[in-house]
């Protein structure tokens, strides 16, 4: 019996273990090619570099303009998945409390759309802003991302508030509060944790964001880190800048890191949370 449960356990972790190995041993050499000189690069690029200098990480974030590309990631991330939740809490509060007909059909309408691929909007979205005059817009590239990750966003917000028990909002409305007082005050605080689930996820999609980015942002002040690292990888290619390539994907990474780090708990919960409804 001993025997089996440790093959058991040994067919269980072993692959896992692999799988970490893989996965985490490209980032690692990354990090250590960030403080590396092209010399080094060339020389030994599967060992320790000699120092840890911030060169490289200096040259990118100035010459490379990964500096300015990162604050516009941040600003489109922060303020699209703001934008996400101040559209999708209210929808999905109504399509799971506030029977109308045609509110099921409504919500089966926002998790078809989910299917449907981005690219097939690429053109119409571009001659659209075109017309606008709201190409090369960090605001309207915000909006963009919101409104495109609102269906996901109410699949999973639907599902935490169909838990929250009825009788607290009708207590509630019985002291005399507002609809959007129960919103806001009672049924917001308990989902919670879907609600940092769902800004986590979308968050995550906007900072890695590409070919959006690529297509309604036109000036090179205003591109995202996705953008910028491409153009900092044909530079590589040419300039042989592989030391200020691997310190950009450094930065652009290890933000993502750190939030994960920090709301694995929350990210993991809400997805359970979130699994079973009613």
């Amino acid at each position: 019996m001993k025997i089996s449960r440790l093959v058991g356990k040994l067919g269980i972790r072993l692959p896992l273990v692999l799988w970490s190995i893989i996965v985490i041993y490209p980032i690692i050499w990354m990090f250590l090619g960030s403080f590396k000189s092209n010399a080094e690069i060339y020389a030994s690029p599967w060992t320790l570099p000699e120092s840890f200098s911030i060169d490289n990480f200096i040259l990118a974030w100035t010459e490379y303009n990964i500096g300015s590309s990162f604050i516009n990631s941040a600003i489109v991330t922060l303020l699209g998945t703001a934008l996400c939740l101040v559209f999708a809490i209210p929808t999905s509060y109504a399509l799971e409390r506030i029977r109308f007909k045609g509110s099921e059909l409504l919500f089966n309408v926002y998790l078809a759309s989910m299917m449907i691929p981005a690219v097939l909007g690429w053109i119409p979205l571009f001659f659209l802003l075109m017309k606008l005059n709201m190409l090369d817009n960090l605001l309207a590239l915000s909006v963009v991302y919101a409104i495109s990750h609102v269906p996901f966003t109410i699949f999973i917000l639907t599902s935490f508030m169909g838990n929250v028990p009825k009788e607290l909002e009708e207590a509630a409305a019985i002291d005399g509060m507002s609809p959007y007082g129960i919103l806001l005050k009672v049924v917001t605080p308990l989902v919670k944790s879907g609600i940092i689930t769902a800004s986590i996820l979308n968050a995550i999609a906007f900072w890695n964001e590409y070919f959006m980015a690529l297509i309604l942002l036109q000036s090179e002040k205003r591109n995202t880190l996705g953008v910028a690292m491409d153009l900092l990888n044909q530079n590589a290619e040419y300039n042989s800048a592989w030391g200020a390539l691997f310190a950009g994907l450094s930065i652009a990474v290890i933000p993502i890191i750190i939030i994960y780090a920090l709301f694995q708990r929350h990210i993991v919960k809400g997805m359970t949370e979130g699994a079973v409804k009613g």
